[in-house]
């Protein structure tokens, strides 16, 4: 009965009033709790402000507060978000798409609870016994040492001899790397130059700068001999000489070796992780070879001598997932039976969300933003927490249509469970299982952050909004496609699970890569197309910039602006750059002040003497067309693109960076917006417009829909008809069903994941695709397309 009623059990609402981070217009809405609810909306109309920076910001702030101060001094500052009121909110937990750290000693079984566990079986059930579970792991060196000691005792100093020694179970040839380089030292340097004519070759190592001027002043070698004129102790000592302190013009500095010096500088980074001329000049400079010892598996021989069942930790972790977990179920191992319990969660996990085709040895760099977050979940799949609110961030990204049925099973899973589970997503297999659904808008920045609609799926269907609108709607199959005007080859690819392909990928067309998660698309792409083919690759890796880079700063736009300022009132250009002479002094042109509270909140507030304009007030007083630069920072793209296209302030070379812009799908984003605050989606459309103007010929796009609304995929589809028919070949990685569907040819890999997929299922246009059904794509296809 309801009069029954619990009053405790009477908080079933999450409530929103007067939200208004970002570009959120006052929105106050009740979300049901222990439901799923979905947010939907065209990209940038305010749905990762309301989840994220609202909702789930303030929650985790709130628990932040409950620990002591000294613990708050190691913890995120959180600011408050900018809402009048918030009640009802639960535990978040933010499952979001930021790539895992690209650290090269980082792999999906460290990243994971996985090889904590399997060392400890190891270290107590492997024959022959080696040692604790430390033995295992190729993190830890074995070091031993011994010495004497000095002791206070009883009054007394006394000197003890001890010994010490830790086994570790690095390899010592490449301390865990699995690789070594070797280094062509061609590449460094013209060993024909001295150092004063620019003999080093490596980027950031000019003539003049404190790189070389530290070699050059050293007095170790002589800056006007030519390199290969050096006695074999001055060559000694300018490549391989120790860490050493030197004196240069009254300063302190480190003089060491260029060979140490450039593998402390560059190698110990991850490839993936290097901004492109240096992973360019690391290509052609460094040979990475498979250890010769460890057989690139890391450890040392006593942890690999060490077995289960004739199994080594090197063989479990090289393992397919899948295969592991089968393995671990076969143990019959009473003494440690919890211990394999755990393991055997861990790894069902993986399959059951259709990562299990991964190896525990597999680099955490390498894996997409996709599977990156399916792997942040499978720690809350077996949590006994309730009455949590999960938080996720499109969680079909990279998921081909078959496996957003089991990643839909897994949601409902957490919500029976008794959690709330709010997402953000576009997909309209997401959208067709939730609860409750939020669609915000009307349009994107400026235009967006109100709500348009709330309430069931049929009622979304019903409502006139964008995304009720767009949701029934269908990309037909062409009724005829381009002929290939070439063949890329590629010739037996063997790049992780593919199984000798080979395949003629047309050119001058728009060709879709498809598959399951795990099928081997990205190996074939990003790895077996030979090199010097003219490919730009554009993926959705994190924009190397500051908080102090913006749109218009990434796309060399603002030159031409500032060029434009300076003409139009006589002064220089250097006056329009907020990092720069025009700089605000009082903020050094970043328009906020950040006061740090030692171990509270960092406080970010608007500068008052600019106002958050980021630059002098002279500045402000030239114009262009009547505005200023902080009012043309200000605009949106679309804005700026009528701005700049005519009249006064009419700038071609600015005016053709905007189109781009707009033509992918960013006409909301500011100019002066910080790239920090851009998502996945909008970062690898910002690099597309970026490097449309490139000369590169063939144009390699890894799932450009991400983060892309029902009615944006529509200009996109049309953008890449506009690149194809201007005479580029686009290559898309894609399981979007409106972007196979508008191919030109389709190369479907499968049929599986892992060392089930790796081969090419299909080749031929879409509609030969629909009519065979003979393949997972082809079944969905076929029902997306009403075939």
């Amino acid at each position: 009965m309801a009069g029954d009623q619990h009053i405790a059990d009477g908080h079933t609402r999450i409530r929103v009033q007067g939200a208004r981070e970002n570009n959120l217009r006052d929105v106050s809405l009740d979300l049901p709790k222990r439901r799923l609810t979905v947010f939907t909306g065209v990209s940038g109309s305010g749905k990762s402000s309301l989840v994220f920076s609202t909702i789930a910001a303030e929650s985790q702030r709130m628990i932040n507060e409950t620990y002591s101060a000294f613990l708050q001094g190691f913890m995120p500052n959180l600011a408050r978000p900018d809402v009048d009121v918030l009640e009802g909110l639960t535990t978040a937990i933010i499952v979001d798409q930021e790539r895992m750290g690209a650290n090269v000693r980082s792999t999906v079984g460290t990243a994971t609870d996985a090889n904590a566990l399997l060392r400890i079986l190891f270290s107590k059930v492997g024959q022959p016994h080696v040692g604790p579970p430390q033995a295992f792991s190729f993190n830890v060196a074995s070091i031993s040492g011994a010495g004497a000691v000095t002791l206070e005792r009883g009054g007394k100093t006394i000197k003890e001899r001890r010994d010490f020694s830790i086994t570790g179970g690095m390899c010592p040839r490449c301390e865990g790397m699995g690789t070594v380089n070797d280094i062509d030292l061609t590449q460094l340097f013209d060993d024909s130059k001295s150092l004063a004519d620019g003999a080093l070759t490596i980027p950031g190592y000019t003539a003049d700068g404190w790189m070389v001027r530290i070699y050059s002043e050293s007095g170790f070698v002589d800056p006007h001999k030519p390199i290969r004129e050096y006695t074999t102790k001055e060559r000694d000592n300018f490549l391989y000489k120790e860490q050493t302190k030197i004196s240069l013009q009254s300063m302190n500095m480190t003089y060491e070796g260029l060979i140490p010096k450039i593998k402390k500088s560059l190698l110990s980074k991850d490839r993936e992780a290097m901004q492109p001329h240096i992973r360019a000049f690391v290509d052609r400079a460094v040979t990475f070879t498979t250890c010769p010892d460890c057989g690139g598996t890391r450890l040392n021989e006593g942890a690999r001598s060490s077995r289960i069942d004739g199994v080594n930790i090197a063989e479990a972790c090289a393992m397919q997932i899948s295969d592991l977990a089968d393995w671990v179920r076969s143990l019959d191992e009473p003494s440690v039976a919890p211990l394999l319990g755990a393991l055997q969660h861990i790894f069902d996990s993986f399959v059951e969300i259709g990562l299990g085709y991964l190896s525990l040895d597999r680099p955490a760099g390498t894996l997409s933003g996709g599977e990156a977050q399916r792997t942040k979940m499978i720690r809350h799949l077996g949590s006994s927490l309730t009455d949590v609110t999960y938080v996720f961030d499109e969680p079909t990204i990279g998921l081909h249509p078959h496996d957003i049925q089991r990643m839909n099973e897994l949601l409902l899973r957490l919500r029976d469970k008794g959690n709330t589970v709010l997402v953000v997503e576009h997909k309209p297999e997401m959208i067709a299982i939730a609860d409750h659904i939020v669609d915000l808008g009307p349009g994107a920045g400026s235009a967006g952050g109100a709500i348009c609609f709330e309430g069931t799926l049929a009622d979304l269907r019903a409502s006139d909004t964008l995304t009720g609108r767009h949701l029934a709607d269908r990309v037909a199959l062409k009724d005829e496609v381009r002929s290939a005007t070439g063949t890329l080859e590629i010739r037996g690819a063997t790049r992780h699970n593919l199984k000798n392909v080979d395949v003629d990928i047309p050119l001058g067309v728009l060709v879709v890569m498809t598959g399951v998660a795990g099928s081997g698309k990205s190996s074939l792409v990003h790895g077996s197309i030979p090199p010097g083919a003219g490919v730009v690759s554009i993926d959705q890796g994190a924009i190397k910039g500051s908080r102090r880079s913006n749109p218009a700063t990434y796309t060399g736009m603002l030159d031409p602006i500032r060029k434009a300022f300076a003409k139009a009132n006589g002064v220089k250009p250097a006056l329009f750059s907020s990092n720069s002479e025009g700089a605000c002094p009082n903020c050094n042109g970043a328009g906020v002040i950040y006061t740090d509270l030692g171990m509270m909140a960092t406080v970010e507030s608007p500068c008052e003497v600019c106002e958050g304009k980021r630059f002098m007030a002279s500045v402000l007083e030239y114009t262009l067309g009547g505005r200023d630069i902080s009012e043309v920072l200000a605009m949106s793209v679309l804005e700026a693109e009528e701005f700049f296209g005519s009249g006064d302030a009419r700038t071609p070379a600015a005016h053709v960076v905007l189109e781009r812009l707009s033509d992918v799908g960013l006409g909301y984003l500011s100019l002066g917006q910080p790239l920090t605050t851009l998502s996945g989606g909008e970062r690898q459309r910002l690099k597309l417009a970026t490097q449309m103007g490139e000369k590169g010929g063939i144009y390699v796009l890894d799932e450009p829909t991400t983060g892309l609304h029902l009615a944006d995929v529509e200009n996109l589809l049309g953008l890449l008809d506009r690149l194809v028919d201007s005479g580029k070949s686009v290559i898309v990685v894609e399981h979007h069903q409106a972007v196979m569907a508008h191919a030109d040819w389709i190369i479907d890999l499968g049929p599986g994941a892992g060392h089930d997929g790796g081969r090419i299922v299909f080749e031929g246009t879409p509609a030969d695709l629909v009519a065979h059904r003979s393949t997972l794509t082809g079944e969905h296809l076929a029902s997306y397309v009403g075939a």
